[in-house]
């Protein structure tokens, strides 16, 4: 193989606490862990290790909940030295609003006026934790925010108190001048029978409600938009096209099944090729975090080669896509198939009454038109052959 596959710091390929620091158990509550835990400065040395660009965390996977001020400061110098010895930064940083036996019916949109009031309380000395290690990005999931009956909550309600609740937080940070970017993160259900705004494009929508919407983005996930029955790509390039993508969370899902977070490219070739092409085509210079966990199986050892094995992937697409651009055969077809006929010059960009009349009265052959093949068989062929080594 005659290309680098070493992730370098300008890839900017991160993991969080709780992916390479998964103890194996999975979403049966019941089910025992695999591997021993380990400590978030040790999570950190791990990941220098392998070549990761930084490391992201919920505020409790850095500080346990109920941790005294002695063992949080502990845990932030050992913490802070691990990150200083491996020169890894953080990124992004988030609140765990889902957890907790308090937000079993939500955290923002909880019908108890206690829940949302502690939610915002967590998020905000989440912020201040996040903000003392350099975060720039604050992640929101929704993990609870949801129902499984629509007897038990009224949606309406639920939005608003959801918007009031970023509104909020929108404030504090610009009063502590912390300087970050939100970007919300939407998953269709699991483990609530229904999450609000499930979707990357019902998040935009929902953004320009907010009193500060230029502050706030989309964290769009790969397996949840799967999850969904969704193109991934197509919600990346939607938040792209607005200006909202602010994070994204790479992992792989078997479409319609529950959350996986399998190593990214695991099940989803083209899908993760044509999503990489799209962040390296359009010059995405976020993070490429890596929201994914090492199967069941493994030690940690294992776990090594599951963090490896999803920055390497993305380096084999990254490369394949630029293989992609440069295959003059297959541009040429891309090409012609986007032929522009400059006899429509003069119907394209913006209204104006003469070109509407013009249009209206003009002739077209659609028997001609229609029977024109686009030979999008052989370009599909074409990429899978290159995906395959064989062009």
């Amino acid at each position: 193989m005659s290309f680098d596959l070493t992730p370098k710091p300008e890839h900017k390929f991160t993991f969080g606490l709780w992916t390479v620091g998964s103890t194996g158990t999975d979403q049966f509550a019941t089910t025992f862990p695999i591997r021993a835990g380990k400590s978030p400065a040790d999570i950190v040395r791990l990941l220098g290790e392998v070549g990761a660009y930084g490391v992201n965390f919920h505020d409790n996977d850095l500080i346990p909940l109920d941790a005294t001020p002695a063992e949080t400061e502990a845990i932030k110098k050992d913490f802070r030295a691990a990150l200083k010895e491996t020169g890894l930064v953080v990124p992004m940083a988030t609140t765990n609003l889902f957890s907790s036996q308090i937000f079993k019916d939500g955290a923002f949109t909880s019908n108890d006026p206690k829940v949302r009031a502690y939610a915002l309380q967590k998020a905000m000395r989440g912020m201040d934790l996040g903000a003392e290690f350099g975060a720039k990005v604050y992640v929101f999931w929704g993990g609870r925010e949801g129902a499984e009956t629509d007897v038990a909550k009224d949606p309406l309600e639920g939005l608003k108190h959801f918007r009031e609740a970023l509104n909020f937080l929108c404030e504090y940070n610009n009063s502590q001048g912390y300087g970050y970017k939100f970007a919300l993160e939407a998953k269709p259900n699991e483990p609530r029978g229904d999450i609000y705004l499930p979707t990357t494009g019902a998040m935009l929508g929902f953004i320009e409600t907010l009193d500060h919407p230029e502050m706030v983005g989309v964290n769009p996930e790969m397996a949840h938009e799967h999850m969904a029955g969704l193109n991934f790509m197509h919600a990346v390039a939607q938040a792209w096209d607005a200006g909202k993508l602010f994070h994204i969370d790479l992992n792989d899902q078997n479409y319609a099944r529950f959350d996986q977070d399998w190593r990214f490219g695991q099940q989803s070739w083209k899908q993760s090729f044509f999503l990489v092409k799209f962040l390296e085509d359009v010059g995405y210079t976020g993070s490429r975090h890596f929201d994914a966990h090492a199967f069941r199986t493994e030690d940690y050892e294992g776990v090594k080669e599951f963090a490896r094995g999803c920055m390497r992937t993305y380096l084999i697409f990254k490369e394949k896509a630029r293989q992609f651009n440069e295959d003059k055969e297959l541009q040429a077809l891309i090409a012609e198939s986007k032929a522009e006929d400059k006899s429509m010059e003069k119907f394209s960009g913006k209204f104006s009454a003469e070109k509407a009349a013009e249009l209206k009265a003009f002739t077209f052959d659609r028997n001609a038109i229609a029977s024109r093949g686009l030979r999008y068989e052989k370009m599909d062929q074409m990429l899978t052959d290159l995906m395959m080594g064989l062009r």
